[in-house]
């Protein structure tokens, strides 16, 4: 076997992919990024034997999440880039150890490579499959997913200046916990569960981050057409990179448009000021095999979404910062101060020609949770008069497979009063559909990016507040959440440590869920798949 890799929902056969990639990752890239999470175990395993508070690790924490979000599905094909990020983690790693001897040191915190062929070696011993019982695999892998979704949200929160280093200090105990053979399956399974919780923590920090500098979204219409100017593409999640994009291509003639999980700027207040943020263009991140060529037009990847392009044309076209990674395509990394030059990419934009439009029209937006708060008494009101009889939670990725058309027939079939909530690109599959609305509420409520997803647990905390009831499993709302790679396995998680029950997760369940943990996760949590539309829809309906 050349490779082992299963933390995605398109993996190979549903068990893993063994040759390549199915997200178009190559077995030398996947040994890489297995043996940069091997090495970030070997920094945390000083750093808990050491005892370091994570309060004086700057540099320390800040390239753990690097390193997490470099290993996240769709953000980092480069191999040199990855290896280049091991090295850096092996030098803190042996710094921390030279100030503080320990003994007894795992071997992740030990080993030593020097060249790419040693590193290959390595991680073929290190792999996933290095752990040979199948249920503590199944958890500590579950876990590690985890930690990878909370270090994306912790980045982009600290790329906003803030941080807390409690979570640091979690994701250092976790790390370490997944090297200790000595845990058995119900204290991994606490530590999955205590995970959900710093999830919790981290999509709070974020969205504190996000609302602070940029303003609470508002409801808001975003075009979906073109302009006729030449223009640059801003794909992934970092709201910092797009307004250090639109204050450089202030006044040259060049537009900026969204794509995927980009469009959610639309919604906040700071970005209404720019001109050149012209609207969004195409649709959920796997569509742009199709979506980049008649852009025309520079694409920024801001962070993971990333598919290999078919033609050299597009790979051309494609720049990428923070921690995503193309190889053969310009990085462009930030200076000490964070800033970033893109006069490379605007150059570019004003010598190829505008995008060609590919659909007409607007969508709606901004229902975070600031937002539908403010319409809490409408919102009540239209549930107690029975106008709202349930809202579905469909929030999540999208993705290649056929069986994902299952989102779009189930917001079709829906009965007329209800709701749907949704963050993350899974709303591409009907935030265009024309659902309507109930007495003023439209039926599809974008909180944001999947980033946002903390919105919806918010509304549904504030929901039973105001009904008064003493369990969150009481409320009209159902679950019914599409997931694709690991941000959406920390929403998972967090909804669980808040104490949602009944979840229904698609349109697969995860690979990585052995037998016995999938039995733990339905008996405990009622986590369940998903079937036929028009059956699961009255089971929700019922409940």
């Amino acid at each position: 076997m050349g490779m082992f890799c299963y933390q995605c929902q398109e993996t190979a056969k549903g068990t893993g992919c063994e040759v390549r990639g199915v997200c178009g990752k190559t077995e030398e890239v996947a040994k890489l990024q297995d043996l940069l999470i091997y090495s970030l175990k070997g920094l945390a395993d000083i750093v808990q034997k050491g005892d370091y508070d994570a309060a004086d690790l700057t540099n320390e924490n800040h390239e753990l999440l690097r390193g997490f979000f470099m290993t996240i599905t769709n953000a980092n094909f480069d191999g040199d880039a990855i290896e280049g990020q091991i090295m850096k983690i092996i030098s803190l790693r042996d710094a921390l150890r030279a100030k503080k001897p320990v003994e007894k040191l795992h071997d992740a915190a030990s080993f030593k490579v020097t060249t790419r062929d040693e590193m290959l070696k390595k991680a073929a011993a290190v792999g996933i499959l290095a752990t040979e019982n199948e249920d503590i695999r199944s958890l500590r892998e579950l876990m590690i997913y985890g930690l990878k979704g909370m270090a994306a949200y912790t980045e982009h929160a600290l790329n906003i200046g803030k941080e807390d280093t409690d979570i640091y200090g979690f994701m250092y105990k976790a790390l370490a916990a997944a090297l200790d053979d000595s845990l058995s399956a119900d204290e991994l399974t606490a530590m999955v569960l205590e995970t959900g919780k710093f999830g919790v923590t981290a999509m709070a920090l974020l969205d504190e981050a996000n609302t602070g500098k940029y303003g609470v979204p508002q409801i808001s219409e975003v075009k979906i057409g073109v302009r006729n100017n030449p223009a640059i593409l801003i794909s992934g999640h970092d709201l910092t990179d797009l307004e250090q994009l639109l204050e450089q291509t202030k006044g040259t003639g060049v537009d900026v448009y969204t794509h995927s999980e980009m469009l959610p700027a639309h919604y906040y207040p700071f970005f209404k000021k720019y001109d050149n943020l012209a609207g969004n263009y195409g649709n959920a991140w796997w569509k742009q095999v199709d979506e980049f060529g008649p852009f025309n037009g520079p694409i920024l990847f801001t962070t993971n979404c990333i598919v290999p392009p078919r033609k050299d044309e597009i790979r051309d076209r494609i720049f990428t910062t923070g921690s995503a990674g193309y190889p053969g395509s310009k990085h462009i990394a930030a200076d000490e101060n964070g800033k970033k030059d893109f006069s490379e990419i605007i150059e570019m934009a004003k010598k190829l020609p505008a995008p060609e439009e590919i659909e007409s029209g607007s969508i709606v937006g901004g229902f975070a949770h600031g937002q539908v708060l403010a319409l809490a008494d409408k919102v009540v009101d239209a549930v107690k008069s029975g106008a709202i009889k349930k809202f579905f939670v469909m929030a999540g990725c999208d993705g290649r497979m056929k069986s994902r058309e299952y989102y779009t027939e189930f917001a079709k079939a829906l009965p007329e009063d209800t709701v749907i909530l949704t963050a993350g690109c899974a709303k591409y599959r009907y935030n265009k559909l024309g659902l309507g609305d109930i007495g003023g509420i439209p039926r599809v409520l974008d909180a944001g990016q999947c980033n946002d997803s903390y919105s919806l647990a918010v509304i549904a905390m504030k929901l039973q507040e105001v009904f008064g009831l003493d369990d969150i499993n009481k409320l009209p709302i159902a679950f019914n959440i599409a997931w694709y790679e690991q941000k959406a396995v920390i929403v998972l998680l967090a909804l669980l440590y808040l104490g949602v029950k009944n979840i229904h997760l698609g349109p697969t369940l995860p690979g990585f869920l052995s037998p016995n943990i999938a039995k733990v996760l339905v008996e405990n949590f009622g986590i369940a798949g998903v079937g036929a539309v028009e059956d699961d829809i009255k089971l929700f309906m019922e409940r």
